[in-house]
């Protein structure tokens, strides 16, 4: 029979954890025609050819395997895309998720009763922080806090990466999705432009068995990311929110140095300037390269190639900035912050369109 359901798997280094998925799949999902499909990105640990041995033998199991592409969010709408059932779920590679609660979602949502079922930890009966590390669950707990006040739908749990839906919901709404960072859930609720039919079910968050997780503080800056495009309408790309957003604190960087050589005394306010430039720029390059373009990260020696030509990159637009900030307080009589305003723009379009094009190459 086709499949009814199909389940997405986003991996990354989860080669230890195909086989126990399929089979736990297998055990709690005999009454249902299902698929699982993993969507890979380019695992080093050999994860797809794991998840291809697994369907060589079982057609119930597909991989998709991504080359120069990473990230959560967008191996969810490409596994989900890739599904002719009528509904989809998503679900962790990492075993953290409790698959048998997928007959129960999956009854909720075949009914009609609900538009989208969520496994939830914020309801009761579920744990709240069960298996999560202390860093995990204030990223959970301030994500939650945070996203409320946009979402059109209540949602007690909506950082969960753990629900089902309609394939076709799914289609309608993806054009819409940015596609970035690991709240895919987040991204489809503030995405969809009408209240949802929504049931939560509650259950605890497993401690992992095997690999590591690929969560980290940078995730919480990719969320504020989301959050800022959703809120703006999308009119200014998440990347480039993002990178301004770095910006930001590369200019705290920048006088936070300044304060301290100052108050050192040992070097003039130009050699001084140019080194609280420098270590600027070099926070700026390392952030943009965890978060900005996390999806693209450099490398090894690209790592290195990529400092430098990010370098000459900001070095031409410092020099721009100068130059147009002169220009209009001596032609056109703008006042010293307006004039520092509109060079301070410029030279981050300038950043961010050379960044994007030349340092990391964004796809």
């Amino acid at each position: 029979m086709p499949p009814e359901l199909s389940v997405v798997i986003p991996c990354f280094n989860e080669a230890a954890n195909v086989r126990p998925m399929v089979e736990r799949l297998d055990a709690c999902l005999r009454d249902i025609a299902w698929e699982a499909i993993f969507v890979d990105d380019n695992s080093p640990d050999g994860t797809h050819a794991v998840a291809r041995s697994l369907a060589v033998l079982d057609p119930r199991v597909r991989c998709l395997r991504r080359i120069g592409r990473r990230g959560l969010a967008s191996a969810c709408i490409e596994g989900a895309l890739s599904s002719s059932a009528r509904f989809v779920a998503v679900i962790d590679g990492d075993l953290q998720h409790d698959e048998t609660l997928l007959p129960t979602m999956f009854e909720a949502v075949r009914s009609g009763r609900a538009d989208i079922a969520i496994g939830s930890r914020n309801v009761e009966g579920g744990e709240k922080n069960s298996g999560f590390s202390p860093l995990r669950a204030r990223i959970s707990e301030a994500g939650a806090a945070l996203s409320a006040a946009l979402l059109p739908t209540k949602v007690r749990d909506p950082m969960s990466g753990f629900f089902l839906l309609p394939r076709v919901l799914f289609e309608d709404v993806a054009p819409q999705l940015s596609g970035r960072g690991f709240k895919i859930l987040l991204d489809i609720l503030l995405s969809v432009r009408r209240p949802l039919r929504v049931e939560e079910f509650a259950y605890r968050f497993r401690p992992r068995e095997a690999g590591e997780s690929k969560l980290d503080a940078t995730v919480m800056m990719e969320f504020l990311g989301l959050l800022m495009d959703k809120a703006l309408g999308g009119v200014l790309p998440w990347r480039f929110l993002s990178f301004l957003a770095v910006g930001l604190i590369g200019i705290a960087v920048h006088l936070g140095i300044l304060a301290i050589l100052a108050e050192a005394g040992q070097l003039g306010f130009a050699t001084s300037q140019w080194i609280a430039t420098f270590g600027a720029m070099t926070v700026n390059f390392f952030l943009n390269n965890r978060v900005t373009y996390r999806d693209v990260r450099l490398r090894g020696p690209a790592l290195r190639r990529g400092l430098l030509l990010f370098y000459l990159v900001c070095g031409i637009g410092a020099a721009a900035n100068v130059g147009v900030a002169r220009l209009l307080l001596r032609e056109e009589g703008l006042a010293w912050g307006l004039a520092g305003a509109a060079g301070a723009l410029i030279t981050a379009v300038w950043n961010y369109a050379m960044s994007s094009t030349l340092v990391w190459r964004a796809r």
